[in-house]
């Protein structure tokens, strides 16, 4: 059997892990976010974005409750879009590393790598589908 067959042979069950792998890191933060509001608002506040509090409540909306929707592949194309902007523009904002010297360079620039790979992962999954284990294919 070639791989591209068990690949097709699979790609639901692919799909659904790849689901999972990618909401992660925001249903986790998300989560995070609303245990501790307060402190994510105040946290925003010190880095100087305007608005922090609905920037905090925006946050939490797109990390858990739009991760999690994802996560069980509900709306999954159009909120993986939103969700891969949300990434790079979080990227742009809170990951300059351009600004930065030393060894907090290197990590920052890191993280703004990761969320525009990530961002192509959601990417991914807003051309192929959720596939069938999801809301959407009910």
């Amino acid at each position: 059997m070639r791989y591209t067959q068990l690949f097709e042979r699979n790609r639901d069950v692919l799909l659904l892990v790849a689901r999972i792998l990618l909401v992660t890191l925001f249903v986790l933060f998300g989560w995070d976010k609303f245990l501790n509001f307060s402190g994510t608002a105040s946290y925003m506040e010190s880095e100087g974005l305007p608005f922090a509090t609905l920037a905090a409540a925006s946050a939490l909306i797109m990390e858990l409750v739009v991760g999690v929707a994802i996560l069980v592949g509900f709306y999954t194309r159009p909120l993986a879009l939103l969700l891969a902007l949300y990434t790079v523009v979080t990227a742009l904002i809170g990951h300059r590393f351009w600004v930065l010297t030393g060894g907090l360079r290197l990590d920052t620039m890191i993280h703004f790598y990761k969320n525009l790979s990530i961002a192509g992962g959601l990417l991914l999954l807003c051309l192929c589908g959720p596939g069938k284990y999801s809301f959407d294919r009910r």
